[in-house]
C-alpha cells in the first residue's frame, strides 16, 4: 500500500527524544511521550503553511519523479513573508525524495531539488493552500534566476544549498522522524549506487 506523507518542518525535533546509550528515565519518557504528541499532530496533518508546501510537494511535484512507498519532502532553508495573509511568501529550497522500503533500509526511488518561492493562503474554511510556486529556473538563466527571486536572501539561500553535509543530515533528521511516527523498522537509507546510511536512531542528553 502506497503511503505518502505530509511532514512537518518541526518533525526533526524528534530525533533528539532518545539518549545514545538506550537508558530510560523519567526525563527520556517525558520526551518520548512529547514525541508521540508530535506524531499524533502529524497523522491529524494539523495544518499550517508547510502542510501546505509539504502537500504541494508532494503531490505536484513528487509525483513528476518515478513512484515509491514513501514520499519525504523536506526543506533545507525557508524564509517566510507573512505580511499578507492573502499571500503568504515562503522563500525556500525545497527537496521531495520517493523511497521504497527494503528491509530495514529505505532505498531512494527518485527524486530532487526544487528551490523557488511558494504563494500560500488560508481558505475561508481555514485551510491553507500553495496557490503559485516559482521555481528557480534551470540551465543558464539559473544563478540569475534565483538572484531574481530570493532578493536580499540570496546569500542566506545559496549558502545552505552549498552545504551538502548538513542538508543529508537534515534529509536523514526528517526520515528518521518519519519512520518514528509511522513504526517503521528502518535504521538505513540508501541512495542508488551509493552505500547505505544509518539513521539517527539515537543522540545524547
Amino acid at each position: 500500500m502506497k503511503k505518502t506523507i505530509i511532514w512537518l518542518f518541526a518533525a526533526i525535533l524528534l530525533t533528539s527524544f532518545v539518549s545514545c546509550n538506550g537508558r530510560r528515565n523519567a526525563k527520556q519518557a517525558a520526551a518520548e511521550a512529547e514525541a508521540t504528541e508530535v506524531c499524533e499532530a502529524v497523522e491529524a496533518q494539523a495544518e499550517t503553511y508547510f502542510t501546505a508546501i509539504d502537500k504541494y510537494l508532494t503531490d505536484e511535484i513528487g509525483k513528476q519523479y518515478a513512484a515509491g512507498e514513501i514520499t519525504i519532502p523536506f526543506h533545507n532553508y525557508v524564509s517566510v513573508d507573512e505580511s499578507n495573509a492573502d499571500d503568504i511568501v515562503v522563500l525556500g529550497d525545497f527537496w521531495v525524495f520517493n523511497y521504497n522500503q527494503s528491509g530495514d533500509t529505505l532505498k531512494t526511488v527518485s527524486g530532487g531539488n526544487h528551490p523557488g518561492k511558494m504563494h500560500v493562503k488560508q481558505t475561508e474554511d481555514g485551510h491553507f493552500e500553495v496557490t503559485a510556486f516559482e521555481p528557480v529556473a534551470d540551465g543558464a538563466d539559473n544563478l540569475a534566476s534565483a538572484k531574481s527571486l530570493f532578493g536580499d536572501k540570496f546569500d542566506a539561500f545559496q549558502a545552505a544549498q552549498a552545504d551538502q553535509e548538513k542538508r543529508e543530515a537534515l534529509r536523514r533528521e526528517v526520515a528518521a522522524a518519519y519512520a518514528k511516527c509511522h513504526d517503521l523498522a528502518v535504521s538505513l537509507i540508501q541512495d542508488y549506487g551509493w552505500p547505505a546510511v544509518e539513521l539517527p536512531a539515537e543522540k545524547a542528553e
